[in-house]
């Protein structure tokens, strides 16, 4: 095999074994030769809405054998087929659907290929019954050994299983390799499988799993600009393609099916699960990009190094972030409370610029394109459609564990945001505004209270897991990688953020969090803003009904929420009138025709 033969395979992503790759990229992506006993890697699922889907991933099947692939479930000590598919080879990937799946109950399952490869996991039940959902967050899982990506990922397994997570969150660049995904993601899969293949898996693929530094998506465009600040892809459809299949052909449904440009399609969606409604958001695929648009102000046309440039000035008209299509069914997500008792947004990044300082521990950078503090518009269109549904928020990408509130018209007037530590830190970042923040906890560090980001948006930051500046140390620590762990309480209706360092036994009683965590919201922090006043409390005479506070001069819906038992306080904006709508499946009827701050007390009748 010569050298040209080599790199032809390696744009295919379909490397096995190759010293010229390995040497040029100093990490070992060899696709491992497997007996048909193993040729299945690993299996990720989802169950929503009484649909499972699973998605199997194979390591390259020989000509001769069978593309046929089944899925079997244990009843009564047998294992029954439940369903069948074929292989597609592009990938080498699996998907199977079953309809009418019942989720009150777990289920042992197995995936079989011809007569000798299996693969058994757990089918877990949706933990409706649980106060307490857990979801285990990662970010970040960069395999370049001078960053810890080639240690072991045991502790994470150990942490999983010891906090017994019910759902499994992979915010993005599960794969460092821009030519080699397929390989990349069977490693991705030997190091998780243990704990994917028992409990359920959202990964969204960011920009480095889709072959880039950054992403802006634009709808599907080709980039043709080094770095890809002036939009779109800079690999094939057909590779993107296979990147979104094999990490995302086993979320639920989209929710807008209909594919963007070069045949790529849409996974944007919502997953319900232990009363928990998930929207998985594509914060990239459809943004703009900067390159041409916005006068370039540094080295980068996505980089600004002019402390002096007017934010406003890049606030340019037309560019999007989410996207008109995403915006209008996160509006009807908002709405909908079918079966829910608390909404939580993940995606691959925050909505704002989260780090003042980028690869160094000089590299000041004043703001960030590749942040979803840009578009402003675009940012608080997001933002505003989320705490319409007091939604919490979390993300990753940021190679910087944080904790923000963020704000449109005044600081701390919107959503919570947790983006998570990467798993291993390619790329140092630091939160460290220049000026102490404003109202501040007592004894918080300066770098904590309200400030403005690069873009001028408002946001009052809580923790900053920064890394350390000193040279030496280890590969982890000192990086500041780690894992996050949600906690979401649906009986008290609150949010626990925990965010743990690499190697960390979180059930040893020396294991400590980094500085900031945990932290414990309220879901109704996530819209409360500090200058609104109590319209009256209610009392319905239902437990748990859906309420809905609407303007009445603009018809404009404020807010929906699923209260908490039978009393509840609305808050509201001041000087301002509303009707308030409430119902027990939904908001569909006028309870209170006008309400306004400082009202009395009112009993509510449903039944």
């Amino acid at each position: 095999m010569n050298r040209t033969h080599v790199f032809a395979l390696a744009a295919a992503g379909l490397v096995f074994a190759s010293s010229v790759d390995a040497q040029r990229r100093r990490v070992d992506l060899t696709v491992p030769s497997v007996a048909p006993a193993e040729v299945i890697c690993f299996a990720l699922y989802t169950v929503h809405d009484q649909t499972l889907k699973l998605t199997a991933q194979l390591y390259p099947l020989s000509e001769e054998a069978s593309r046929t692939v089944r899925l079997e479930v244990e009843q009564g000590g047998a294992w029954v087929e439940v369903a069948r598919t074929e292989v597609i080879e592009r990938g080498w990937t699996a998907p199977f659907r079953v309809d009418g799946w019942d989720a009150s109950a777990a289920r042992r399952y197995r995936v079989v290929h011809g007569s000798e490869a299996t693969y058994e996991g757990l089918i877990r039940k949706n933990p409706t019954d649980q106060d307490e959902v857990v979801v285990a967050c990662f970010t970040g899982n960069s395999i370049r050994p001078a960053h810890g990506g080639d240690l072991s990922r045991q502790d994470l397994i150990d942490n999983v299983k010891a906090v017994d997570a019910d759902l499994l969150f992979f915010s993005g660049d599960q794969v460092y390799d821009h030519r080699r995904h397929y390989a990349a993601w069977l490693k991705f899969g030997r190091a998780f499988g243990e704990i994917i293949k028992d409990r359920p898996t959202l990964c969204l693929p960011d920009d480095h799993d889709a072959g880039q530094p950054n992403l802006w998506g634009e709808s599907g465009k080709v980039s043709t600009l080094g770095g890809a600040a002036d939009g779109g892809y800079s690999r094939p459809g057909a590779y993107v393609q296979e990147v979104e299949r094999a990490q995302t052909s086993h979320l639920p449904d989209p929710a807008d099916p209909h594919e963007i440009g070069q045949g790529i399609g849409v996974w944007f969606t919502n997953l319900n699960w232990g009363g928990v409604d998930f929207a998985i958001l594509e914060d990239r695929k459809f943004k703009t990009g900067p390159a041409g648009r916005v006068p370039k102000q540094g080295p980068r046309p996505d980089h600004i190094r002019n402390p002096d440039y007017d934010p406003a000035s890049v606030d340019i008209e037309g560019a999007v972030l989410l996207g008109e299509r995403q915006l209008r069914w996160l509006d009807r997500w908002g709405r909908d409370w079918s079966n829910a008792q608390m909404k939580v947004a993940l995606s691959a990044t925050i909505f704002c610029g989260g780090a003042h300082i980028h690869g160094g521990a000089n590299g000041r950078l004043h703001a960030d394109m590749d942040s979803n503090g840009w578009p402003q518009a675009g940012r608080n269109r997001a933002v505003a459609a989320l705490r319409k549904a007091f939604a919490f928020h979390c993300a990753g990408d940021q190679h910087l564990a944080t904790i923000f509130q963020h704000g449109i018209d005044e600081h701390r007037d919107a959503i919570w945001s947790f983006c998570v530590p990467s798993i291993a830190n390619l790329y140092l970042r630091w939160w460290q505004p220049l000026e102490p923040g404003s109202n501040r906890e007592p004894g918080a560090p300066e770098y904590t209270g309200d400030h403005l980001d690069g873009f001028a948006n408002k946001v009052t930051n809580y923790a900053a897991a920064n890394p350390e500046k000193r040279p030496g140390g280890d590969a982890l620590t000192t990086r500041a990688a780690g894992f996050g762990v949600v906690r979401l309480d649906t009986a008290r209706r609150t949010i626990t953020m925990e965010c743990w360092p690499r190697n960390a036994d979180v059930t040893g009683s020396a294991a400590r969090q980094y500085p900031g965590w945990p932290r414990t919201i309220s879901q109704l922090d996530n819209y409360s803003p500090p200058s609104w006043g109590a319209l009256g409390e209610l009392t319905f005479d239902v437990d748990d009904p859906v309420v809905e506070l609407v303007d009445l001069a603009s018809d404009e819906v404020l807010y929906t929420l699923r209260i908490n038992g039978k009393k509840f306080s609305p808050r509201a904006p001041k000087g301002r009138a509303f009707a308030i709508k409430a119902g027990v499946a939904g908001a569909t009827a006028v309870v209170v025709e006008r309400a306004e701050v400082g009202d009395a007390q009112r009993t509510i009748k449903l039944k």
